[in-house]
């Protein structure tokens, strides 16, 4: 069973084990709030019935990595931030990273790990199998930057670590990049060669709503008025010239 105290301004969840040489040890678990201790005691006392509880256990940010996907990453992301996330961690911060004991990463390794990120070629994005640019960008170390903030944050609840490195380190200054776009001759030359009814549609919706790929994907019947003025739904409305 877990229970939870209050310690300073944090909310402890505390619990007990058998590590693996068989000795019984006490774990404490930090949240900021009652809410997210609560609901990590409920996980805790769940998994023990079922017999599915495993004690966070990491040395190498490889297996820091693992547990942060697998404990944190798979009940809060979204299905397209979960591949994104998971992308960008497979590609640019295990290759570079992974193999490192978590005790040695330190600010100022971050901020060399960063440098190094700026060298590294683009991984070609899945969807379109071609990259942005040749190297990574600014973005794409601010988006590492990001997931590596939250990490050692929940590696701080689970006391894996004794402070997030990625606080104190300092990232790149980022760079600007003007985004390329499509022009209206543009749209209607994509439009006029398009052959798939269903793509031109999306393309179509695309532009006029203002909807992202997200939003397009998931939009269904029942969630479209359809009338002789306009066409609305709970993202955009169409207004129908006679």
């Amino acid at each position: 069973m877990a229970s939870i105290k209050k310690r300073n301004n944090s909310y402890c969840v505390v619990y007990r084990y058998i590590d693996a040489d068989g000795n019984r040890r006490q774990k404490w678990e930090s949240y900021k709030t009652m809410t997210e201790a609560r609901t990590r005691q409920k996980e805790i006392e769940y998994k023990e019935r079922i017999g599915t509880f495993v004690i966070p256990q990491c040395k190498t940010m490889n297996e820091l990595l693992t547990e942060y996907i697998n404990l944190y990453g798979k009940n809060t992301w979204a299905l397209s931030t979960y591949s994104s996330n998971v992308s960008t961690i497979d590609n640019y911060v295990r290759p570079l990273l992974g193999d490192m004991k978590i005790k040695d990463i330190t600010p100022r390794v971050l901020e060399k790990y960063y440098q190094q990120v700026l060298k590294t070629k683009a991984v070609p994005d899945p969807m379109t199998g071609k990259a942005k640019n040749e190297f990574c960008t600014t973005s794409n170390v601010r988006e590492i930057h990001k997931i590596l903030r939250n990490c050692f944050n929940q590696a701080l609840k689970w006391e894996l670590v004794e402070k997030n490195p990625a606080m104190l380190a300092n990232v790149p200054k980022h760079k600007q990049e003007e985004r390329a776009i499509w022009t209206a001759e543009d749209l209607f030359h994509a439009l006029e060669v398009c052959e798939d009814e269903q793509l031109r549609l999306c393309i179509n919706l695309a532009f006029s709503c203002s909807l992202r790929i997200g939003e397009l994907l998931g939009l269904t019947w029942d969630c479209v008025d359809i009338s002789e003025e306009s066409i609305s739904s709970g993202y955009a409305s169409i207004t129908i010239n006679k």
